[in-house]
């Protein structure tokens, strides 16, 4: 008895679409072999740089800001959501030359993150150090864990 791979009714039709990845990784490498990268890659670079952690009493943003000027960059907390604006310089280009490779990219930037918790806006505390914005975001204290103590009723003491 011989075993066939089954094939379903739309087996034929999806040639097509096997021909179309085949296609687009193929301009993919060719774009890739001239300028360096991809032009749609699965993950685009984005700038600034963030880690978002929290604590108990504090959610802290952190990004990365090489080059960037602390009066050029915008921090706006709203009810649900912080905000980073700014604007990156670099140099000018160079007169008179071809780059091989251009990766810093001078210009506008505004990040949005969207707050899981509330937090006491006023409160909020920003500072940066070698290119290392940190913001500090008190949580509201109707937010932050409490621990609750358990009455023991007599008779049911156990260890």
């Amino acid at each position: 008895m011989a075993i066939l791979r089954w094939r379903g009714p739309f087996y034929e039709s999806l040639k097509e679409f096997r021909e179309l990845d085949r296609l687009q990784d193929e301009v993919n490498r060719l774009y890739e072999s001239f300028f360096g990268r991809r032009p749609f890659s699965e993950r685009p670079d984005v700038f600034p740089a963030i880690n978002v952690l929290e604590d108990r009493d504090n959610l802290y943003v952190l990004a990365e800001l090489p080059g960037v000027v602390a009066k050029d960059v915008d921090i706006t907390v709203e009810e649900d959501s912080l905000t980073i604006k700014g604007v990156r310089r670099v140099e000018p280009g160079y007169e008179g030359v071809s780059y091989h490779r251009r990766e810093r990219e001078g210009g506008r930037f505004n990040r949005k993150i969207s707050l899981q918790t509330r937090i006491v806006t006023e409160n909020v505390k920003a500072e940066t150090k070698d290119g290392a914005l940190t913001i500090v975001m008190p949580k509201a204290e109707e937010v932050k864990p409490k621990t609750i103590d358990i009455k023991v009723q007599k008779g049911e003491e156990h260890d």
